[in-house]
């Protein structure tokens, strides 16, 4: 799946981005935030993450600037936690304050709502405020809970409150995890 947005573009990672990937991705400030990355995150992290399989309704894409060669500045996708579909995403630390995040994940959520996903969630690190201002710019509203995770940046458990988009109709099946291929 690929994706063009105004700024960006959205591809699936390939073998040869692992190097590329590592650099971006390779900042404390940034692994701190997540849940699954280890610190120091290396190359072979990348390749491995690559190489995972993947359900093809749950697609995590490479944030590349096509105006700068094609360079990897994140990545925005979706994922399965505790039953429910969650978006996530990160932006290497050089591209912060630009609004690529945002715009990654308006951009996945056109991509999700293809796939017929009906609800989505996310979670940001209790002390990254900046997630959560990507969160309530691309729709998501707080759900009034909160769910710890453990971040392998931080080796810690981490509070993370939680935030709900709602992308089917009023009056359509909202739990529903997805619609199936036929």
């Amino acid at each position: 799946m690929f994706l063009r947005t105004e700024r960006l573009f959205l591809r699936p990672a390939w073998l040869e981005d692992a190097p590329e990937l590592a650099r971006a991705i390779g900042h404390e400030p940034v692994v701190r935030m997540l849940a699954r990355v280890p610190w120091p995150y290396r190359e072979d992290h990348a390749r491995a993450w690559i190489e995972s399989q993947r359900d093809p309704y749950l697609l995590s894409l490479l944030v590349t600037l096509p105006d700068e060669g094609g360079r990897i500045t994140g990545v925005c996708g979706l994922h399965r936690e505790d039953g429910e579909v969650e978006v996530g995403y990160w932006i290497t630390p050089a591209d912060w304050g630009q609004g690529y995040a945002t715009e990654a994940l308006r951009g996945v959520l056109s991509l999700a709502r293809l796939a017929g996903h009906c609800r989505l969630v996310g979670r940001h690190a209790a002390d990254n405020p900046a997630s959560q201002r990507v969160l309530r710019k691309a729709g998501f509203r707080p759900t009034g809970r909160a769910r710890e995770f453990h971040s392998l940046g931080r080796m810690a458990q981490v509070d993370a409150p939680e935030y709900a988009l709602e992308l089917c109709e009023a009056d359509g099946p909202h739990d529903a995890p997805m619609r199936k291929a036929a």
